[in-house]
């Protein structure tokens, strides 16, 4: 198990970010960081993600932060250029997952499926997203899931809240949550990063009672 994945599991929530503008990324890592929550899976999916990554990394190197919705090689390339310490994709590309897996790059990929547990398997892989979770059937299904495959743990995202992390977090199957509620869209934007670092805190005492 590599040591980001470990991390993972002793934070236990992983806040989920979507940077608009680059300009604030080294205040949203402040944020992360100060509220005892060092860690974050910038999406890929805006034109600032390589730039924040790349901030966040070199500002914050003890931060733990990473790139995520990874859809090809290539942004995996950039990402990890830009100094992501870990890969999330939505869904199991098996170019993204072998790339990443021969580069020695932790990779988190999305699944719904026993055929994409199993695809995960084949690749050495013990720890997958289930993506969207709440959509997909929440922890009712991951728990249907989890019966057949006693090795495989899993990272829920996409539609975690405070409200119900709990119990996701008492399941011993589960590795660590999506926090997308952590530090939203807007919040970054309109510079609300003392807003960000009270739930970074919030979200870390709640793993702290319920993990100890």
């Amino acid at each position: 198990m590599s040591t980001v994945l470990e991390r993972f599991h002793e934070l236990g929530v992983i806040p989920v970010v979507v940077l608009e503008d680059a300009k604030d990324a080294e205040a949203l890592g402040k944020a992360l960081c100060d509220g005892g929550l060092p860690v974050a899976e910038v999406t890929f999916r805006t034109d600032a993600a390589e730039e924040s990554i790349r901030i966040m990394a070199s500002k914050f190197p003890d931060m733990l932060v990473g790139a995520g919705t990874v859809l090809t090689v290539e942004q995996a390339r950039r990402a990890v250029a830009a100094g992501a310490k870990f890969i999330v994709s939505p869904g199991f590309n098996p170019k993204v997952v072998q790339y990443c897996v021969d580069n020695d790059i932790p990779v988190t990929p999305g699944i719904q499926t026993p055929t994409e547990i199993e695809m995960a398997l084949e690749c050495g892989l013990k720890v997958v997203k289930f993506f969207p979770a709440e959509a997909a059937g929440g922890l009712k299904m991951i728990k249907a899931l989890a019966g057949p495959y006693v090795n495989t743990y899993f990272m829920p995202t996409g539609g975690i809240s405070l409200e119900n992390a709990p119990e996701y977090l008492k399941y011993n199957k589960i590795w660590a949550v999506g926090g997308s509620w952590i530090a939203k869209k807007d919040e970054i934007a309109a510079g609300r990063f003392e807003d960000i670092k009270v739930k970074a805190e919030e979200a870390a005492a709640l793993v702290k009672m319920i993990r100890g």
